[in-house]
This record gives structure tokens, sequence and C-alpha cells, in this order.
């Protein structure tokens, strides 16, 4: 107790050099805290974000089936397989058709995926009931972002090119129904949405499918024959990794943060021993052991991460809650990086995120304390009394 009441006293009689180290500590904490909720509220809404739009509860790709090769969209449709037929009937499952064409926004030429998706389905957020219009063309829903690249707006017609199974090329006119707004760059850029029935009939290839995609909610259990299932981790792998390499690299400025502020302090509490040396050497001669001496300045220098938590706290608390509420607008150029990434992006601090923090950096300044007071061991009392230090 007598030494919390010495360490208090010590901080509050150095004035303006303790309050300049809680600051700058302080503001490690708030932006160590702030970033590492902005990642986890990225990486939350991107997954759930892709789970509504994409991935669903997992799905079953047909064994051909690479989506990062294009060469393997040809081959890979198949059959409905039998055990999920039922499935697909009571709507916990809806079946996709891939196939690649052409179109000519223009006069010019595209390359794009076209998707057949079933209109009932409720298992996506894909507005796929706008393509069960009675039009004579083909009707398509495509993304902001496909709009933007064909400026291709509603009511629309562009010039569609195919090439069925049978190796034919054939070509007809869609025309524009809808246009979707999504954070899911992947059900967007290059692609084209269009009833499966009218696919599987341009494409000539009646009950085919390339992937099923279950229903989130759905439990998945036993292998299909010819169909690979690929769960959410699977699918959201990417995401993560991005995630995680954010994380990685933010780490260097939060190891630029707490080493500036971790400097002060030290230079700060060898400063404060240099000065303090003869009141060190009378606390010795008055009985106090070299030990507590020690624990006194260590105590000083850990209560700078105390008030720096206090002072974070009046002003860190107002300003993260209202980033959490207002979210933080995303640059419009991270909008074709293919990452689902909302317009704004609502941070998330959890309990464990600042309790964490907090006892990191508190951890990290009593052990910068600690450090320098080790001198103190090597004092003599009569030399430290003569203001003498070795």
């Amino acid at each position: 107790m007598i030494a919390l009441k010495l360490a208090y006293r010590n901080l509050v009689g150095a004035g303006l050099r303790t309050w300049l180290n809680v600051i700058v500590l302080s503001f490690s904490f708030v932006v160590i805290i702030w970033y590492q909720g902005l990642l986890e509220g990225w990486n939350r809404q991107a997954r759930r974000d892709m789970i509504e739009w994409e991935v669903g509860g997992g799905q079953y790709w047909h064994q051909e089936y690479d989506p990062y090769d294009p060469f393997t969209i040809r081959d890979s449709h198949g059959s409905l397989p039998e055990g999920l037929k039922a499935k697909t009937e009571k709507g916990s499952h809806t079946p996709i058709l891939i196939s690649q064409a052409t179109i000519f926004p223009e006069g010019r030429i595209q390359s794009i995926l076209l998707k057949g998706i079933d209109p009932k389905q409720k298992i996506l957020s894909i507005p796929s009931e706008y393509v069960e219009t009675d039009v004579e063309e083909i009707p398509a829903v495509i993304g902001t972002r496909m709009a933007k690249s064909t400026n291709l707006k509603i009511g629309d017609l562009v010039a569609v090119r195919w090439r069925d199974v049978n190796g034919t090329f054939d070509a007809a006119e869609a025309r524009i129904v809808h246009i979707m707004k999504t954070n899911v760059g992947t059900v967007d850029n290059g692609q084209m949405w269009i009833p499966l029935k009218r696919l599987r009939n341009m494409m000539q290839m009646p009950g085919e499918v390339t992937i099923i995609v279950s229903d989130k909610d759905t439990a998945v259990s036993g292998a299909v024959a010819g169909w690979n299932f690929k769960d959410q981790d699977f699918l959201l792998q990417d995401i993560t990794e991005v995630i995680q390499a954010k994380k990685v690299g933010i780490s260097i400025i939060y190891l630029l943060l707490l080493f500036l502020a971790m400097l002060a302090i030290f230079n700060t509490q060898v400063l404060s021993i240099f000065r303090r040396r003869k009141e060190i050497g009378t606390h010795i001669a008055l009985g106090m052991t070299r030990g507590q001496v020690v624990r006194l300045f260590t105590i000083e220098g850990a209560m700078h991460g105390i008030l720096a938590a206090i002072v974070a706290a009046i002003y860190g608390i107002p300003v993260l809650a209202f980033s959490a509420v207002k979210g933080f607008a995303m640059p419009q150029a991270v909008d074709s990086y293919g990452l689902a990434i909302a317009e704004k992006i609502f941070p998330t601090y959890s309990a464990g995120l600042v309790i964490g923090t907090t006892l990191l950096v508190l951890i990290t300044v009593t052990i910068v304390s600690f450090l320098p007071t080790r001198r103190i061991s090597k004092m003599k009392p009569t030399e430290a009394i003569r203001g003498k230090i070795q």
C-alpha cells in the first residue's frame, strides 16, 4: 500500500512528463483496438455476405469443376444426383448450371459466365425471381459491377453467343430485367444470371448442373458419387486468408506504436532513477530493501499503463462507439479486388479484444518499467546519498 501511494505521488509530481507518456500510450490502446475491431467487423460482414449470396451452407461441385480453371467449365456438368433430388424439390438445395459465353455490348466483345438458377430458389440472396419473366428474349439479371463495365441498363438488349454441349455455336438476344446490388463481387463480375431451364435448353443439357448449393441451416451428410462437397470453411478460405494477412501486416503498426510508447516510458524510468538517486539511497538507508525500491519504480512505470487505460476509456469509448454505429467508408477502388467488401464496414469490438489488448499493453509496460530498475540493485546507499551512481 505504501509503495502504491509513493508511486502515485511521484507520478503526479512528475507533471507534464507523466501525462505525455500517458497520452501516447492511450493512443496506442485506441488505435490497436479500433483497427482490430475494423478487421473483425470486415471478417464477419464478408463471411455473412458470402454465405447469403454465394456459399450457402456449402456446395456440391461436379468432380471436373474448378472455378480457377476456365478450361474445366465446358466438361463440368452432370445430372442431378439421385440422393439430392428430393432435397432440391424440398428447397433445401438449389442447382446452378455454369457455362461460358460471349456478349457484345455496344459492339465490344466480352467473355462472361452464364449461370442458370432456379427462379423459385430461396437459399441465396440472388434476386432470381426476376428471371421468371415472360419475354421473348433471354431474361437476365446482372450486378452493378457488370452493368458498369458493359454500360447496360434495365431493359437493354445485348447479343449473347454460346457453344452448346455438341460444340455448335448459337446466339440470341438477352434482355436485362434487373440489376442487383451486392457486396460479393464473385457473383457479379463478368456474370449473367438466367433461368436454369432456359440455359439447359440453350446448352442442350437437360437436367444437368454444375454445382448444388445447400441451405446454411441444413446439415449435410454422406458422400455423393461424382460430386465433391465443399464446406463453408473451404469456400470462405480466400477471405479468411486475406483477413489474416491484413492482421499480420498491421502488426507492424502495432509494434511501432508500442515501441514509441515503451521507449518513452523506458527513458522516463532511466531519467527518474538518475535524478532520484539521492532519494533511492535515502530509502535504502532508512531500511527499505533493494527489492522494495525496485518494486516501487516498477509500480510507477506500470501505473502509466493504468492511467493510459483510463484516459483511453474516456475518449476512446465514444470514438469507438461512434465508428461502430456510423461505420468506416471504404474507398471505391477496393470494389474491384474481387473480395466481399461493403461500402461501409462496421467495426466489431468484443470483450476479448478489449481485455486482451489492455492486458498486452499493461504487461509490456510493466516489463519495460522493470528493466531500468535493475541498476538500483548495484547501488551503494552511501554513494547514492552523495549523488553518485555506478
